[in-house]
């Protein structure tokens, strides 16, 4: 078999499933950093026209979805990463690659993120997948569509899988499957991982994005968070510690972490989903290559290419898609029943 797909990320002492990966690296793109940072430098993906619709959430507050339609019997929901929107070259990328293979695509933007403040104190975390269910239920509702695939990266493939697994037994019958890319599974060992050295940079970014975030959110609701002391946060750790538990229930950041990575659901989940980490991903942890539930389970599927970076997988030619654009098409197209 391929060693692109060699099980680098568990024991010696565990059988080695494997989904043989064809994807292979530009020449000068050879590590993860690299296959990372390029396409948010350098990529421009052209042709994809949008129609807002608004979703209004059960909670009173509102997810903002771009659809992208040819008319098409069948689409996917792309669910963005953390502090993305849905004219991130990658969701980009992946919407012009379903349109082009007769799919509607209609990529959702987290709380917050579509340019409008949503109304409520509260964000789109990575357990978050009643808002996931929501947006499917109001997409599904739109057209005359016989199947959706769920597409997800980082973030949002945790919540892609998430869904999946929590709701095997009781997901609508117009949802065949799933994919995910680039997944901290293991939300723990994944911000311990970010907190390293090696990834400062990232972090720094990161910190500066959800900065912005919480300055408008305390613009917005005065008295109740606060920036004092936001200079001192340093890891996601921090972060979560602060901000995100608090805000959205949780006990402290190790029970958000908990109950909220994907590593729980994968095996119960009952529809074909693949998950593709590579294994040069700067951002994953050992912990997020969920191999024994790709053992156990054969509905999903764990793909673990040696490169590809952190929601990389650079390709050139191909009339400008990326291999993850063109995987992602072949599997869901095997789903789909038109």
């Amino acid at each position: 078999m391929s060693g692109a797909s060699s099980p680098r990320r568990r024991g010696n002492d565990a059988p080695v499933p494997r989904v043989p990966s064809t994807y292979r690296p530009p020449t000068l793109l050879r590590d993860g950093h690299s296959l990372t940072v390029f396409p948010t430098l350098q990529r421009r993906v052209e042709s994809v026209s949008y129609t807002r619709r608004r979703v209004e959430l059960s909670d009173g507050d509102f997810i903002d979805v771009d659809l992208s339609s040819v008319g098409a019997n069948r689409a996917v929901v792309v669910s963005h990463g953390l502090e993305g929107d849905s004219r991130r070259p990658y969701v980009l990328g992946m919407v012009r690659a379903f349109n082009r293979a007769g799919w509607d695509a209609a990529a959702w933007n987290f709380r917050g993120s579509s340019g409008e403040a949503n109304r409520l104190l509260r964000f789109t975390h990575s357990g978050a997948t009643l808002e996931l269910a929501e947006v499917v239920s109001a997409v599904a509702s739109w057209g005359s569509y016989r199947s959706i695939v769920l597409i997800g990266f980082s973030l949002g493939g945790n919540l892609t899988l998430k869904y999946l697994g929590e709701n095997a037994a009781h997901l609508p019958a117009c949802v065949k499957g799933g994919v995910a890319f680039s997944v901290p599974c293991d939300l723990r060992s994944s911000a311990e991982k970010m907190g390293q050295l090696q990834n400062r940079i990232y972090m720094r970014r990161f910190l500066a994005d959800l900065r912005q975030r919480i300055t408008s959110k305390a613009a917005q609701f005065p008295g109740r968070i606060s920036l004092d002391g936001y200079g001192s946060i340093r890891t996601f750790r921090d972060f979560d510690r602060r901000y995100t538990a608090p805000l959205h229930g949780f006990l402290d950041e190790e029970d958000y972490w908990s109950r909220s990575r994907s590593a729980r659901f994968v095996a119960d989940i009952r529809v074909p989903t693949l998950l593709v980490n590579a294994q040069d991903d700067p951002f994953l942890s050992d912990e997020c290559f969920p191999w024994a539930a790709a053992d156990s389970n054969p509905h999903f599927h764990l793909e673990a290419p040696d490169s590809g970076g952190h929601v990389g997988f650079v390709e050139f030619g191909n009339d400008g898609d990326y291999w993850s654009e063109r995987r992602a098409v072949a599997f869901a197209s095997l789903l789909a029943h038109d």
